[in-house]
């Protein structure tokens, strides 16, 4: 195990009707005026747009809006509520939605306190300073881990470019997760979320790192609880206790307690990345079809079998054959396979109406034209990733 240092600071408001504690938990934090911002029509068809506006006029704060957040979250949304918090002198905002949502806040809140454009910021070029707005959220689709994760990820439509940054000041200063928010899911997104948690966890479970035998068990116990509740929640909506444990697994499979003391790989995300940055498909899609088709390809190198036959036995519980442990490993790849196409997920880049006419472009930007390599569980090179690809067709 590697040295490290891990704190998570954000308060999880985690139950029934908790919603309702949002207006009086900001004033509690300092707020006095408020950018409450979310996506669009749905949370007003449910009813939970009413119960914050209550609560925030109830606890005498003042606040405006900002809707229009979309799947993969626009720059562009972003310079306006930059615009708007500097207007009107924001000094709180409320994320209520999925990780887009949350993640647009994040983006926001930095943005405010940089002279230049926020974009620099976002990609990397420019390093955060030590100041931002602080964020608040009330999650209503477990997927991205955002509301107690350190990271961002948004999108620049025109060039195109999915990609994001991080800061220990990112952190929400508290969470209300409320179970409940989620009955009315779509089905496709709720799979979407649960397929984007595993792959949080997964990031962090396939590593090199020896001696890391605590936060892999934890990892294994996340996954196994997405596999049993995914189900669960799909047939019946409105089942409490699946939505509950799907909603804390999302959060702790990205709020990097499962990364402490290991090296972490990434490249999943790194390749969905640029494909939604391409195509604009949903994440947790991308990811079902990337994560099976990599564990395969890796079952092919010697070095990576003990960790994909780990997996395969202590998730999936496969026996182990021991005169063939590849195919105990391919087996672990069977049954995921089985739970995303199950859970009515695309395995694909033909389902989703994706060709090959990007594929050397994703290699090279991956890659920088073959100057390294990506992941560190397996070392991707240009060639690895253009075979990987071709798989997924």
């Amino acid at each position: 195990m590697q040295n490290f240092e891990f704190q998570c600071a954000t308060k999880m408001i985690f139950g029934k009707g908790t919603e309702q504690k949002v207006g009086e938990e900001l004033k509690k934090h300092g707020a006095t005026k408020v950018l409450f911002v979310y996506g669009g029509s749905s949370i007003k068809r449910s009813g939970l747009y009413d119960r914050v506006v209550k609560s925030l006029t109830d606890a005498g704060l003042w606040f405006t809006e900002l809707p229009g957040v979309v799947p993969n979250p626009r720059v562009s949304l972003v310079r306006k509520g930059i615009e708007i918090c500097r207007k009107e002198g924001i000094d709180f905002l409320l994320a209520v939605g999925g990780g887009s949502v949350i993640d647009t806040c994040k983006s926001m809140g930095f943005g405010v306190y940089y002279d230049g454009d926020v974009w620099d910021l976002i990609c990397g070029k420019v390093k955060p300073g030590e100041k931002r707005i602080p964020v608040a959220d009330i999650l209503t689709l477990p997927a991205a881990g955002s509301e107690e994760s350190d990271s961002c990820i948004v999108s620049d439509e025109t060039i195109p470019m999915k990609t994001g940054f991080g800061s220990p000041l990112m952190r929400p200063i508290f969470s209300i997760m409320n179970p409940e928010l989620t009955y009315t899911l779509p089905p496709y997104q709720t799979a979407c979320g649960c397929m984007d948690m595993m792959s949080h966890a997964m990031e962090r479970y396939f590593s090199r790192t020896p001696n890391v035998e605590m936060t892999d068990r934890v990892t294994e116990a996340i996954l196994q609880t997405v596999i049993h509740n995914l189900p669960i929640a799909l047939a019946k909506p409105d089942d409490y206790a699946a939505r509950a444990e799907i909603m804390l697994c999302g959060t702790w499979a990205q709020n990097d307690m499962t990364g402490c003391g290991r090296a972490q790989d990434w490249f999943n995300h790194g390749l969905e990345h640029q494909i939604s940055g391409f195509y604009d498909i949903a994440h947790g899609a991308g990811l079902a079809i990337s994560t099976p088709a990599w564990m395969e390809y890796l079952s092919e190198k010697e070095d990576c079998l003990p960790k994909l036959v780990q997996y395969a036995t202590r998730v999936w519980h496969i026996d182990l054959n021991l005169e063939n442990p590849k195919e105990t490993a391919l087996e672990g790849v069977r049954r995921l396979r089985d739970l995303i196409h199950r859970a009515g997920l695309p395995l694909t880049l033909a389902e989703v109406g994706i060709g090959t006419e990007k594929f050397e472009e994703i290699a090279d930007l991956m890659t920088d034209c073959g100057s390294h390599t990506c992941g560190s569980f397996y070392a991707m090179s240009r060639a690895d990733i253009l075979a990987l690809l071709d798989r997924m067709k």
